[in-house]
């Protein structure tokens, strides 16, 4: 569990500044559960230079609370969380500082975003939080104002939850909350978790990953976990002491999410194979021939023009899609003896025929954004393909356009691509018809 916090002070001399207004958005790593918004009386003057910046006079704050009316709430909305800040060790200090002149010695761990994005996003030309928002499409309003600013520190803090695919975030959070302390009940793990799609990660006392898996239904899959009776299934049930999950919404996202970290993390109970996903191969390809033959090869290697399946069934299932779909010529399914040694206008024909269908269920050389639904109401996901190769996915408002590279190469999270991600994005859009493809601009 998350406090994103902001605070706006008086300024003034170290250790003297007052809170002029205060933000919390308790947040479980997925969505808000309460949030805390108010200003407050600090009893010193605000200095001329930070009432310019932040629009908070004296006037406005002689009828707001008092630090000490409002401090209870602040311990109980933040109970139990890391605090989360951009530039933490200010707000933590100035809060703290707060509950030492009320006697009171308030300690809690703290995550701070400058860091955090300083290491996830190392090539950006500022990490401060409004050049930062910008550059990342993050939309801001009341800048410098504590709910403006908390509110963009928590979509920074998503943005970069989505980027953390070695987990090191949660790890290290979970590697403290559970140090010394027994692990909850299997039963309570499952009660939390939402039938959702997304990733799942199982984690030992010491937070690491044992195991990671995709699902349609989160909790109806780690439900599974906990009551198989298989080798892998007890080990499991022994094991873990926090399940953790990232809704993504897309079942494709899922899917490329966990082969990346599974081969990433390589966690202890996942089995990560180091072969491709696919063993056959279909050429769209002249190969030199006047016309083209489709026909079902046993290959591990994915070429220009060719498209690659996990077994013969898979293979020759597609190869009946595409006949029915665009009516292809029995010669090209190699039936019989095309009539182009007459007519070399029917043979063009017939590869015609065979390239629209390469052409709908390939990505190769495709600057294309794949979009399906989000992870909530009001959100679409994408994945980004440029040249034909795999670079990321994320998420945008229903109202963003979605047409240019470079402004979602600047909100995506990115993944690295290689002959099985390209398998999985084909494989997936030929028995998938609900992703839409978006033509991309440069």
């Amino acid at each position: 569990m998350y406090a994103i916090l902001d605070i706006e002070s008086t300024g003034g001399k170290y250790n003297e500044e007052g809170i002029t207004e205060i933000a919390i958005h308790r947040f479980d790593g997925h969505q808000v559960v309460d949030k805390f918004i108010c200003l407050i009386n600090p009893e010193r003057e605000i200095q001329p230079f930070v009432a310019k910046l932040t629009g908070i006079n004296n006037k406005m704050l002689r009828s707001a609370p008092k630090f000490h009316e409002v401090a209870k709430r602040i311990v109980e909305i933040t109970e139990g969380t890391v605090l989360v800040a951009h530039n933490a060790q200010f707000d933590y200090r100035i809060l703290r500082t707060e509950f030492r002149r009320l006697g009171y010695d308030f300690q809690r761990k703290t995550l701070c975003t400058v860091d955090l994005s300083k290491q996830l996003i190392p090539e950006a030309e500022s990490h401060s939080l409004g050049k930062l928002a910008r550059s990342l499409g993050i939309p801001m309003s009341d800048r410098h104002r504590a709910n403006g600013d908390a509110l963009a520190t928590l979509k920074l803090f998503k943005l970069l939850l989505d980027k953390d695919s070695d987990k090191k975030i949660i790890t290290e959070v979970i590697r403290e909350e559970t140090h010394g302390e027994l692990s909850p009940n299997q039963l309570d793990m499952v009660f939390n978790l939402p039938s959702e799609t997304g990733v799942y990660y199982m984690h030992d006392k010491d937070g690491e990953i044992i195991f990671l898996g995709k699902t349609k239904d989160i909790k109806k899959r780690v439900n599974q976990h906990f009551t198989n009776v298989g080798k892998i299934a007890r080990k499991l049930q022994k094991e873990t002491k926090k399940v953790t999950y990232e809704s993504t919404g897309s079942e494709l996202i899922a899917i490329l999410k966990a082969y990346l970290e599974q081969k990433k993390n390589r966690p202890r109970y996942n089995h990560v194979s180091k072969k491709k996903l696919f063993t056959h191969t279909i050429d769209f390809s002249l190969n030199g021939a006047e016309h083209i033959v489709l026909d079902v090869e046993k290959d591990r290697t994915l070429e220009h023009k060719k498209m690659a399946f996990n077994g013969t069934e898979a293979a020759k299932s597609f190869l009946n899609k595409i006949n029915e779909e665009f009516e292809l010529c029995p010669s090209s399914l190699g039936e019989e003896v095309c009539m182009s040694e007459q007519n070399k206008g029917i043979a063009e024909n017939c590869n015609e025929k065979v390239r629209a269908a390469f052409e709908k269920y390939s990505i190769q050389n495709k600057d294309i954004a794949l979009t399906d639904r989000g992870r909530q109401t009001g959100e679409r996901s994408f994945i980004l393909i440029k040249n034909g190769r795999l670079q990321g996915f994320g998420f945008v408002d229903l109202n963003h356009q979605i047409n240019n590279i470079h402004i979602l190469e600047s909100i995506m999270t990115p993944m690295k691509s290689d002959e099985n991600t390209t398998f999985i994005l084909e494989a997936y859009l030929r028995k998938n018809n609900r992703l839409k493809t978006i033509p991309l601009t440069r």
